[in-house]
């Protein structure tokens, strides 16, 4: 007889896949199968609520678990068959992630489990964000690294596409309401600091991933608002100096930068980790020498640089976007200011360096007046102070023109007593220097004129760098405040007063531009593309015929009059002295208005110039000697274009004013301008090379506090290139001997010989020969002479 198929065997209780297939083609013809796996899966669920008793043995617990693992996995699949009878199921799940109602969160691998499910519904639009989030974010600092980097992921994932249409602000608000909550949990606790007895002892870490996910998010580009920005202002002044540290480098650091930077600096890490592995494994199970230790040495070097740019930040520009977006700067930099006086003795130095970083970077480019700042900040300027030039530039960023110049002088002074001294290194005078200059660029009213006196003579020093950052603080006083300098230190464009850069005194503001500058080229420019585009006839030739049909109806009135007398029929009738005006338009009525009262307005003027040529009769020679004010204001006076009455100027359209304005200035020193000419020209060059970089340029770095410095001795790669460069176009003279790229390929020589040599014929020959025949003497000698080598090699 045939063997009888078992056609309901595959509807076993235990073959959940399969069943959960045939649910999903058929959900009515299974829901009993259903209803029974379900409440099987809701004893389970009240067995998880209530703690295991001692008498459970561990692996009974385990057994459990897996078994309500597989229930969840299945019920999650086969929800939206049934979403009457599991509309519970999202709540229960959220119960097992985060507790309540009585329960003990999950733990371990059913977790997991339970979060996998749980963003499975949500692909499923069984549930939406708001609840996904809701339930995922307070999990982050509760859960293993690995399990954390899935919900990171998920978070970040599910708030990019919801927003990549369009903003969901209804999202975004509850999100950011839940991030809100997460940094003010931890407000309220006490300042234990990073440094002593309370390293290691803050708490409110939570808050720590809320600022986190906030820099992943604005990095991506989904948040870019001021409540963003709000989030990690708030961390800014979190007990943890963790948090802390967080945000702060959320507003210092490259977060404007793309994932492809940082990708590729850790690429760059880890192979030069690899590369480091690979050279030990060799030297550990190959033949060792000098050469790969050498070879070592080099990839660690490489390693370390990679790590210590990657770490330092090389390379990172502000946050601009997030300082502009800050509520209320001045609130905010008086409270950071706040915090760094407060708990001075708690933080630690580079901590304390971090805040002034950002409460200088705020006051920059807000222009805010925290007075208290430079008083904290004056103990740390010395020479022997760890990082100072971070310090140096922190100093500089925060001052502007609306700093008051008494504040700033005490600060001035003390850094010319602490750097510029005969008492202190050459590099250090010139990153005083430099740093002295960099304040004075921002308010050149702080500088005493007798210590101005003394900082230039430096400029007489043998070492460069001392030179130039002596020069640059000399030229910089000549272009912005040379009333400071001495006369013969002013320089030729100074003293004849053709400097334009002169800043006005604290307290005033610089004369309100009447114009545009150059702004005749751009409508020449526009004018040549106009007559391009009309096929060589200009505007004026247009204005000509224009002008040309207007004036074939000048003297109409005359040859109607004298055609009116011979007819007879008409009189002319005076009008009292007055003249009648008719006009056959409303355009015309106030053209010969204007004409009129200018032709009055210039007879009125010629007037008063007979007047005062009357009365100023004997002073003829003075005004001769010199050109009269009103001369000279009506030469510096410049017309105002109709161009710019006629038309909006974009950004594009200034530009390409500059690029004009450069050309034209290039055409006139190249046609001998004079002196004059060119210092227009560098001017506008140097403009150029600003223009259109970013806003990092108001901000310094640490190179530019240092200034040029000795070259450094160039390492073995540096030297190779350096070889292979001097060596290109000169194979003729090389020597070729021995060699494949010969042209008449000879023989090869002794070393390949000997390296191609059959095996046999080496042991029989002279020198292993030799060695086996030495006495025990000669081998002592040549053992004690190879280990004396090998010491002075290492040393």
């Amino acid at each position: 007889m045939p063997k009888q198929r078992s056609g309901r065997g595959i509807l076993l209780v235990s073959n959940l896949p399969q069943l959960q297939n045939l649910i999903k083609r058929d959900p009515k013809g299974y829901r009993e199968e259903f209803l029974t796996q379900y409440n099987q899966y809701t004893s389970l669920l009240r067995l998880q609520s209530v703690a295991p008793s001692a008498s459970t043995s561990q692996a009974n617990a385990d057994k459990s678990d897996d078994r309500f693992a597989e229930l969840v996995n299945f019920i999650s699949q086969v929800a939206q068959c049934y979403p009457d009878e599991t509309k519970e199921l999202p709540a229960q799940l959220r119960t097992l992630l985060l507790g309540g109602q009585g329960g003990a969160m999950v733990k371990g691998d059913l977790r997991r489990t339970v979060v996998k499910n749980l963003v499975m519904l949500r692909n499923k639009d069984v549930i939406d964000s708001i609840e996904l989030l809701q339930t995922l974010l307070p999990l982050l600092p509760h859960v293993p690294s690995s399990l954390r980097s899935l919900i990171r992921s998920t978070i970040l994932t599910d708030l990019k596409t919801s927003n990549a249409k369009a903003k969901n602000h209804r999202l975004n608000r509850v999100v950011q309401s839940l991030m809100f909550g997460m940094v003010e949990s931890g407000m309220g606790a006490e300042v234990v600091g990073d440094k002593g007895k309370g390293k290691g002892k803050e708490q409110g870490g939570e808050a720590m991933w809320a600022v986190m996910m906030v820099r992943e998010l604005w990095k991506k580009g989904v948040w870019t608002d001021a409540k963003t920005v709000s989030i990690a202002a708030l961390a800014a002044f979190h007990p943890n100096t963790k948090v802390q540290s967080a945000a702060i480098h959320f507003f210092l650091g490259s977060e404007t930068d793309g994932d492809e930077e940082d990708s590729d600096a850790e690429d760059g890490i880890r192979e030069a980790r690899k590369d480091v592995r690979k050279m030990q494994h060799s030297l550990e199970v190959g033949k060792g020498g000098r050469k790969k230790e050498r070879l070592l040495k080099q990839v660690k070097k490489d390693e370390n640089k990679k790590r210590a740019k990657k770490v330092a930040g090389i390379g990172s520009t502000p946050n601009f976007p997030a300082l502009e977006l800050l509520h209320d700067p001045q609130t905010f930099g008086e409270k950071l200011y706040d915090n760094l006086h407060r708990h001075d003795k708690h933080y630690s130095l580079d901590h304390k360096i971090l805040i002034m970083q950002l409460l200088s970077r705020v006051m920059g480019s807000h222009k805010l007046c925290i007075l208290g700042f430079y008083s904290y900040i004056i103990k740390y300027l010395a020479y022997h102070q760890l990082q100072v030039t971070l310090i140096l530039v922190s100093l500089a960023q925060s001052v502007h023109e609306l700093t008051p110049p008494d504040v700033l002088t005490p600060v001035v002074r003390k850094l010319a007593q602490e750097f510029v001294h005969p008492g202190v290194g050459a590099e250090v005078i010139s990153a005083g220097l430099n740093a002295i200059r960099e304040v004075c660029r921002r308010q050149p009213w702080c500088m005493e004129e007798d210590l101005l006196g003394d900082l230039i003579e430096y400029r007489k020093s043998r070492d460069k760098g001392v030179v130039t950052a002596a020069r640059g603080l000399l030229q910089l006083f000549r272009e912005v405040n040379p009333g400071l300098l001495k006369k013969r230190e002013r320089g030729k464009a100074a003293t004849m007063g053709l400097v334009d850069g002169q800043v006005p005194e604290y307290g005033h503001t610089k004369e309100i531009p009447e114009g545009i500058e150059g702004l005749e080229l751009l409508d020449e420019h526009f004018a040549a593309l106009r007559k391009e585009a009309n096929g060589g006839v200009s505007d004026d030739d247009v204005d000509m015929e224009e002008e040309d049909d207007e004036a074939g109806w000048d003297n109409w009135d005359v040859e109607s009059d004298s055609g009116s007398s011979s007819s007879g029929g008409w009189e002319d009738v005076s009008s009292d002295g007055e003249d009648l005006e008719i006009s056959d338009s409303d355009d015309e009525a106030p053209k010969k208005k204007a004409a009129k009262s200018k032709l009055k307005r210039v007879a009125e003027e010629d007037e008063d110039a007979d007047e005062d040529d009357d009365v100023d009769m004997d002073a003829k020679s003075v005004v001769s000697a010199a050109p009269s004010a009103a001369t000279e204001v009506s030469q510096t006076t410049k017309k105002l274009s109709l161009l710019a009455q006629q038309k909006i100027l974009t950004p594009a359209d200034f530009a390409l004013l500059n690029e004009l304005r450069l050309k034209a200035a290039q055409d006139l020193a190249a046609n001998g301008g004079g002196s004059a000419a060119k210092r227009k020209l560098a001017a506008l060059e140097a403009s150029k090379r600003h223009v259109g970089n970013d806003e990092a340029d108001r901000f310094l770095t640490e190179s530019e506090i240092l200034g040029p410095r000795k070259k450094a001795k160039a390492d073995y790669e540096e030297r190779m290139e350096s070889i292979r460069k001097g060596r290109e176009g000169r194979e003729k003279f090389g020597s070729l001997k021995g060699k494949k790229m010969k042209e008449n390929k000879s023989s090869s020589t002794n070393r390949e010989k000997a390296r191609n040599k059959p095996i046999m014929m080496a042991l029989h020959s002279n020198k292993v020969m030799q060695k086996k025949k030495a006495s025990l003497r000669d081998k002592q000698i040549k053992l004690r002479a190879a280990i004396d080598k090998q010491k002075r090699s290492k040393h």
